[in-house]
């Protein structure tokens, strides 16, 4: 039997699995999906064995990115650090994804793209038909401990000292959605993404995810005198904080600011209920990134992002290496232009 496509955001029988599956992340939010299809007009589709007439048992949500640039493809899911196939057996991810390899064959998808968390995608089963498009570290911080014993295991010299300095100095940090909280953490986001000679994202998607996230999504900003120094963005779900993008002021480095932030998310996650906070993903290749992260947790994991059919390495590495010498060159008002016009393309 045929697995059946479905609108995630329209169908509500999407938003009540997503309530209780286990596997469910604020990635697989009717939210989220929202916030895409606002900022990139992707179309959200998931594919489940489950009829019309029933609850959805099981569901993979993907976007249809449908670019003149790279193509269409189904990626599960653009800008989302993971997306776990929500299944409840090895075999219904079989199905769903052997039907989905066979419609390669009747569509024009360029490539399936599947971003599992935890694993549970084995492509050595599947005569290697999957092949890995990126790799990266994947960290969480558990939050059951007593609020001191976390502090106590964070890294004394990176955190805990940046942490007490940044207090000392008497850093003011802000935490809400309002206008202006948007428009200072995005002029250090900007700030970072510069360094990193990486576009920003639209301003018009943090937008767009203040408006689909509502209470779900915090920002917090320090601030020296009226100077805002660093920023973070999170979102929560269920009992996970999820901390999604940051920046900071390069001239005011030594203040502990970013220290400080992600602390004070930690606890006033801990005092709403959470258990946890994601920190997210970093690339391999990142090691300052992921030093960074080890120093506030040990629970590091391997997370692998799968694609279909094989693509040419070599050929994409090239052209990212290539790309990021001409934005270290660009000035920041026109790198956000570029973020503007590209990312819609690379999702």
């Amino acid at each position: 039997m045929s697995p059946f496509e479905i609108d995630p955001i329209r169908d509500p029988r999407w938003r009540r699995l997503i309530e209780t599956h286990p596997l469910a992340s604020v990635f697989h939010t009717v939210e989220w999906l929202e916030a895409l299809h606002r900022t990139y007009g992707y179309r959200a589709v998931a594919f489940t064995t489950s009829r019309p007439s029933e609850e959805l048992k099981n569901g993979m949500v993907f976007c249809r990115i449908h670019s003149w640039l790279t193509g269409l493809r189904m990626v599960s899911l653009p800008f989302s650090e993971h997306c776990e196939p929500l299944v409840e057996s090895p075999e219904d991810l079989c199905s769903l994804v052997d039907w989905l390899q066979a419609e390669m064959h009747h569509r024009d998808w360029k490539y399936l793209e599947l971003r599992p968390m935890n694993g549970s995608f084995n492509p050595s089963a599947r005569n290697g038909d999957f092949h890995a498009a990126a790799l990266y570290c994947h960290h969480r911080l558990g939050l059951r401990p007593p609020l001191e014993d976390i502090f106590q295991r964070l890294h004394k010299d990176s955190v805990q000292r940046r942490v007490r300095h940044a207090e000392r100095i008497g850093l003011v940090c802000e935490c809400g959605r309002s206008g202006k909280l948007l428009k200072d953490f995005y002029t250090v986001f900007l700030m970072t993404r510069r360094r990193h000679r990486v576009p920003p994202q639209p301003y018009a998607w943090f937008r767009n995810l203040i408006d689909a996230m509502g209470s779900a999504l915090e920002i917090r900003v320090a601030y020296q005198g009226n100077v805002p120094v660093a920023a973070i963005l999170t979102l929560h779900f269920r009992k996970i904080v999820y901390y999604k993008y940051g920046g900071s002021n390069a001239e005011f480095k030594g203040t502990g600011a970013m220290a400080l932030l992600l602390w004070n998310a930690i606890r006033d996650s801990k005092d709403g209920g959470a258990e946890e906070i994601d920190l997210g993903r970093s690339d391999v290749e990142n090691k300052g990134l992921i030093a960074f992260k080890d120093r506030w947790t040990e629970r590091r994991t391997e997370m692998v992002y799968w694609r279909y059919p094989a693509f040419d390495h070599l050929a994409e590495g090239w052209r990212l290496r290539a790309a990021r010498r001409i934005f270290a060159f660009m000035p920041q008002g026109l790198l956000a232009i570029a973020g503007r016009v590209l990312y819609r393309h690379i999702g």
